[in-house]
Formats: C-alpha cells, sequence, structure tokens
C-alpha cells in the first residue's frame, strides 16, 4: 500500500491562483461575450527584451553545433551569468559575494518553496500576514506546520501581521523563531521597509540565531532613496540571512525561468548538540541531489538583461508597468477607496468597500466590470477584507479597467 504524506491533506484550499482560474474559467463558460481583464495574477505582459532574444537565439543555435554544444552546466551557474549579477544587482549597492554565494535557478517560486528542506521539521517558522502562499504551504507539506484551525490559522505557524493599524509594517516577534520570510518590496501588499526597519530584523535574526529568508523578487520597481534594495546593505545581514531575485518580473523572465538565490559563506545552520554547519554548502548539497542546473541558453539569454541595450530595455519595462501603477493608483483614489502600494511595488492592495469581504469583492468586480483581482484572504487571514490589483497588464487594458470601475457604484 503506498501511503501519501498526509501533510498535504492539510491544506484545506486550493491554491489561490488556481482557485481564481477555475472561477474566471466558469464565469467566462456563463458569459462569452464578457471581456475580462485580468490583474490578478502577477505574470507580466510585455515581451522578453530583445537584448535577450538575440542572445538567446545565438545560444540555442550554438547547442546545434557540436563544436559549441553545452550539456549539463555547473550546478551553482555559469560564471559568465553569475559575475554579471555580481558586477551589476551588488557591487553597486557596496555588496561583495564570491561566485560560489550565487545559486542560478529556475524560478525564486522554487527556491523560497524548497529552501525549507534544509531544516529541521522541528523549525518554528515565522511568516508576515498576508503573505505570498507559497512560504506556508511548502513548510505545511513538509509537516512543520500542523492542522489549520477555524480561524483561518495554522497551528504552529507564528504570524506577524500587517494591517492598516501598524502600517504594514510587521512588528519583531515577542518569541524566538528559527526561519522569518520577509518579502520587500511586499507581496501583496506593495508596501516596503526602511533600511532602519529591516535593521531591527537582523538584530532580532543575530540574537536569537534566525535566519530571514528574504524575498526580493520586485527590488526592480523601487523609486524611493531609503529602501533597500538587498538585505546586504544591512550590517550583518550576510551572517543571518539569504536572498532570493528572479528576472521575471524585471525582465519578462515568467515563461522562461531564471532566477538566483544569494547564499553568503558566513551564514550558519545548527545541529541537534549545537554544532554549526554552512548553510551555503547544504543548499549546494541539495541542489546538486535534485536539480541539474538552468539550461546553458536561458543563462545567456539571462546574461543579457545586464547589457547596456538589455538594462535600458528593462527599465523601460519597469517604468511601463509603474505608469499603470500610477493610473491605478489615482483612479481608485478618486473614488475614495484606501489603496496601499503601487509607489515601489507594481501591486496596490485595495481595502474593499462597504463591508465587503474579499470573495465578495472579487465577484462585484467580475460580475460588474469584467475585471480579475487577487482576493486578499487567499495571502492569509489578515488579508481579508483586501484585494490586490497587479500593474502587469497592458497600458491600454489598465485605463479601461479603471474606466470600468469609475462607472460602478462603490
Amino acid at each position: 500500500m503506498a501511503v501519501i504524506n498526509e501533510n498535504y491533506l492539510l491544506i484545506k484550499s486550493n491554491y489561490i491562483f488556481a482557485e481564481i482560474d477555475q472561477r474566471v474559467e466558469k464565469y467566462q463558460n456563463d458569459n462569452p461575450d464578457a471581456d475580462i481583464i485580468r490583474m490578478g495574477i502577477g505574470d507580466v505582459t510585455r515581451p522578453l527584451p530583445q537584448a535577450v532574444i538575440e542572445k538567446f537565439t545565438e545560444a540555442v543555435k550554438e547547442m546545434g553545433e557540436a563544436e559549441t554544444f553545452q550539456g549539463y552546466g555547473p550546478y551553482r551557474g555559469y560564471d559568465f551569468l553569475i559575475d554579471e549579477i555580481i558586477k551589476n544587482d551588488f557591487n553597486p549597492l557596496g555588496i561583495e559575494l564570491s561566485n560560489e554565494e550565487i545559486f542560478v535557478s529556475d524560478g525564486a517560486k522554487c527556491d523560497t518553496g524548497n529552501i525549507q528542506e534544509i531544516f529541521d521539521v522541528t523549525s518554528t517558522v515565522a511568516v508576515t500576514d498576508p503573505v505570498y502562499p507559497v512560504y506556508v504551504e511548502s513548510n505545511v507539506m513538509a509537516g512543520r506546520i500542523g492542522p489549520m484551525g477555524d480561524d483561518g490559522r495554522y497551528d504552529k505557524l507564528v504570524y506577524l501581521p500587517c494591517t492598516e493599524e501598524n502600517g504594514f509594517v510587521p512588528e519583531i516577534p515577542k518569541i524566538p523563531v528559527d526561519l522569518i520570510y520577509l518579502c520587500y518590496p511586499n507581496n501583496p501588499t506593495g508596501t516596503v521597509l526602511t533600511k532602519e526597519q529591516l535593521a531591527k530584523w537582523v538584530e532580532y535574526a543575530q540574537e536569537n540565531n534566525s535566519i530571514i529568508l528574504f524575498d526580493a523578487a520586485y527590488e526592480a520597481y523601487i523609486q524611493e532613496d531609503d529602501i533597500p534594495r538587498s538585505i546586504y546593505e544591512i550590517e550583518g545581514a550576510r551572517e543571518v540571512a539569504i536572498e532570493f531575485r528572479s528576472f521575471s518580473k524585471n525582465a519578462g523572465f515568467t515563461g522562461t525561468r531564471c532566477a538566483y538565490t544569494v547564499v553568503p559563506q558566513e551564514l550558519m545552520g545548527y545541529d541537534s548538540e549545537g554544532n554549526p554547519h554552512s548553510i551555503n554548502n547544504l543548499w549546494y548539497r541539495r541542489q546538486t541531489s535534485k536539480f541539474n542546473g538552468v539550461s546553458y541558453p536561458i543563462q545567456v539569454a539571462a546574461s543579457a538583461v545586464y547589457s547596456p541595450k538589455g538594462q535600458e530595455e528593462i527599465r523601460e519595462s519597469v517604468d511601463y508597468y509603474m505608469k499603470n501603477a500610477s493610473i491605478i493608483r489615482k483612479s481608485l483614489k478618486d473614488l475614495g477607496l484606501s489603496i496601499y502600494g503601487g509607489v515601489n511595488s507594481p501591486y496596490i492592495w485595495i481595502k474593499t468597500p462597504e463591508g465587503m469581504d474579499s470573495w465578495q469583492f472579487f465577484d462585484f468586480l467580475l460580475d460588474e466590470a469584467h475585471i480579475v483581482g487577487t482576493p486578499g484572504v487567499g495571502f492569509g487571514p489578515s488579508g481579508e477584507g483586501y484585494l490586490r490589483l497587479t500593474a502587469f497588464n497592458t497600458l491600454e487594458n489598465t485605463k479601461k479597467a479603471m474606466d470600468r470601475i469609475s462607472k460602478l457604484s462603490l
């Protein structure tokens, strides 16, 4: 008899975006003439930069010639890409990294979901609430979290509420925790932490031998000066933090798949007897066992992001999406709605009107305006009463969607 991992049964609902897809598909089938504008999932709409396409094409052609064919690549990634990552993403911030500290992967979602495998099942996990679901669900599947209570909270998970009342800034835990998931600029709220606020988390982690799992997938959208683009801008962070980065949202790699994770050499975890062990070595061991690396053409394409032409093109895309965000912010504010985010992030977090809950507002926008958002409750209990819109659609659709919403009775 094949016995299943019953921890999977502890996840009480569908993955939020799969649930949305099912509801929208049913609505479209029932209303085939409806012109639905999707502003829910965080997928981009602009094509890959031409600089990327050119290098991608060249690399694919190389794979067709015996002299230039590439098979399995280095487990951490090719140095030609890692060198560009360090030189362009970190050195300008005053951050020095070695090539051995970078791990190229097929997505930040994969890495943030898989990283928990190298930590003991008894580890105490803290997440901001609302939160990107993968952080929670991967730990549930591992048996680290326990069952969900009637209040929608998992038994052993430490929740750090981010609400209107606290300005969406999570409070430092009052108890020691082992693993802390932070995502800034934040998905889903679109809010940020200053260097001073992030430094408090680094200090807490140092005092408690905690490890911060820092998701910086949206750093390209930061517009303000005092917002850190990397946790390693904070003194001492190399000793307590892993950082996840992605080419998906800045360079359009959502369908191409390339990202990287930074694991500093100083970062240590401990065995049951308190002996230190290199987290870098453990992650390398995990990757060599379970992952054969990102393909050569994809890594060549990613390296083109750092060319002068590539940098110009991704700045154009970021500016394009942030213009959309500005249009959404102004339109919703003019309607008197309470909104957050959209300044250093492509996400706009809307407080639902007229006492609607998250799914009621989702259905209202779908029924009355044919617009798809993401119900805030899908990101955790503190997301109830909110809905997320993204700026990742076209400018034309963004303007059309805001025109439709402006005509609703809110």
